[in-house]
């Protein structure tokens, strides 16, 4: 199977490192060297390539910023490489090119792929390409939120199913829940809302609006305001152009115009331009006919009634009432009418809307004890497979007798989901509190491994974790930090043994102070300082044959020329080769 591989990370201006090159490869890398040397910044680099927080400390006195790059092998197809390109990242044949920089005010730039990336992506790959472990994630399997979530990752589906539409049925119920609440505490606010609401609509239907009716009274009381001045010019029009009775010899446009159509007729037939002339002559004396006879009739129709106007008036003033309240116009005002009824529907429906809602809570709660309970039968019998495992590996790296357990439980909540008949609390995972429990050794009782572990067995549980996810939830990389701590001697034979079986699945780097754990690795890095006090590109190299010797032979007595501990490194050479 071809699988992800962190081929080389490139450390510049990152704590005492100067600027190194770490060259990896798949299998099994120890990662040594003495203490203070800068070991931890191997999985510090890589915590920042994986989207870690950017700690401005970090950067190297003196520089600018601090820059780790790094290349990982991916394979077609893999979620990292699709997630990757929908990003705009380009793979350099096969070959994933991410890149940290960190400022030494704190501001942090990522690359991947030669595109600018939010940090934030980074940390989605991570999820799919190297599970890193150090001192602080041991801390982090005291956690029971971890120590659930570790046995859902085991149980697969087996969980995550029963979780899927638990989780749903849970956001449903919490919706519902929060609508309830919002209806019952905002009852008074609601109340006064619909008086406001009825208020308004009772005093718009008691004036009866319609729509332009602002627009057609305006225009009434500016004529009947004027109607005086009106009738005087529509008469006074209407006698230039039709003619005055009481003066028949004054002169009126229309006879004017009846006297050049009359001249041009007679003569028409002579030419033809003439006679069009005479036409439109014509048609201007039946324009001034209609205009006059409009004007007339305008005269005579025109209201100059007082008493019309004041019903205007008094209109208007009742349309003004309503627009300095509900809206610009009348239009306006009718619009907030449609909507106050439909608020107001919904408001007096409130009663209705709470027993629904009701009704559907009891029943989610219902339905949400049930899934629940489905929940916890599926936990219960991966934790027994789970814990089965973990004993077994444990087995294997020196704690023979040491037994591994899984309590669930609930707690009782007069305000929580009846499951088993009795009313518990519950969250967005379930109602279960899951804790791991360690038996270190035959007689004693199962205890919280955050009570019943030392640092030693604690490091020992985490690995034996970690083998037992590689063969249901593989990982392509793993980078344990000091995963030995506490442990020595045999135990720390077999951590080596188990760090090595781990590596025929994945590629596992490990820093570290033990011998017994360098002994197996596959190829082992020793990073060393200068003498100013940092790491160079020379002061991390690959150890091979007669160095590596001498390195295992400082780890074990201190003294690289000890024949004596040159023995018991060649030995613990021999014996990795053979368990391989």
């Amino acid at each position: 199977m071809v699988m992800s591989v962190l081929e080389e990370m490139r450390i510049r201006s990152l704590g005492v490192i100067d600027d190194a090159v770490v060259e990896l490869s798949p299998g099994f890398t120890a990662v040594t060297g003495e203490t203070g040397a800068g070991k931890t910044m191997v999985v510090t680099s890589l915590g920042l390539l994986l989207g870690g927080r950017a700690d401005p400390a970090l950067v190297r006195i003196g520089a600018k910023n601090a820059v780790v790059e790094g290349r990982i092998s991916v394979p077609d197809g893999a979620s990292a490489v699709v997630r990757a390109e929908e990003a705009g990242a380009e793979l350099d044949d096969g070959v994933l090119l991410i890149s940290r920089t960190v400022s030494a005010e704190g501001r942090s730039r990522a690359h991947l792929g030669g595109r600018s990336v939010p940090v934030g992506l980074l940390a989605e790959l991570a999820d799919d390409l190297v599970a890193v472990h150090g001192q602080t994630d041991q801390q982090g399997l005291l956690k029971l939120s971890r120590q659930r979530q570790a046995l859902d990752r085991y149980a697969g589906d087996a969980v995550a199913v029963p979780l899927a539409k638990y989780a749903g049925a849970y956001r449903r119920l919490r919706a519902i829940s929060t609508e309830l609440d919002e209806i019952t505490t905002r009852a008074r606010e609601r109340a006064q809302e619909a008086d406001m609401l009825r208020f308004g609509l009772d005093e718009i239907a008691a004036v009866e609006p319609r729509p332009g009716e602002d627009v057609e009274l305006a225009a009434e009381a500016e004529r009947l305001g004027h109607a005086e001045a009106l009738a005087s010019a529509a008469t006074a029009a209407h006698g230039a152009l039709a003619g005055n009775p009481e003066d028949p010899e004054g002169i009126d446009a229309t006879t004017l115009v009846a006297g050049a159509h009359r001249a041009l007729e007679a003569v028409r037939s002579h030419d033809a331009a003439l006679g069009a002339l005479a036409g439109r002559i014509g048609e201007i004396g039946i324009l001034l006919g209609d205009v006059a006879g409009e004007l007339a009739g305008y005269a005579d129709d025109l209201d100059a009634d007082p008493l019309r106007l004041a019903a205007v008036e008094e209109r208007r003033a009742a349309l003004t009432a309503l627009t300095r309240k509900y809206g610009e116009d009348v239009g306006a005002v009718l619009t907030w009418a449609e909507q106050g009824v439909a608020r107001l529907l919904e408001l007096d429906g409130d009663d209705d809307r709470l027993g629904e809602l009701t009704a559907e809570r009891d029943a989610l709660r219902a339905e949400l004890g049930g899934l629940a309970q489905a929940l916890t039968d599926a936990r219960t019998e991966a934790a027994e497979r789970f814990a089965a495992a973990v004993t077994a590996e444990l087995a294997s790296l020196a704690m023979p007798h040491a037994r591994v357990s899984f309590e669930i439980r609930q707690t009782e909540d007069p305000e929580g989901v009846e499951v088993g008949g009795r009313p518990v609390s519950y969250g967005p995972a379930g109602v279960d509190e899951v804790e791991l429990l360690l038996a270190p050794h035959p007689g004693a009782p199962p205890r919280p491994i955050a009570k019943g572990a030392s640092g030693g067995e604690l490091s020992r549980v985490m690995l034996a974790v970690e083998v037992v996810f590689a063969g249901t939830d593989p990982v392509p990389t793993y980078l344990f930090d000091e995963v030995d701590a506490g442990v020595g001697g045999k135990a720390a034979v077999e951590i080596g043994r188990r760090l090595a079986k781990l590596a025929r699945s994945a590629q596992v780097v490990v820093v570290t102070h033990l011998p017994q754990v360098a002994a197996f690795a596959d190829r082992q890095l020793l990073v060393e300082k200068t003498n100013d006090g940092s790491v160079t590109r020379s002061g991390v190299k690959v150890l091979e044959g007669e160095e590596r010797v001498r390195e295992l032979s400082r780890m074990l007595a201190g003294q690289e020329d000890s024949e004596t501990a040159r023995a018991h490194a060649e030995e613990l050479l021999a014996t990795a080769r053979a368990d391989r």
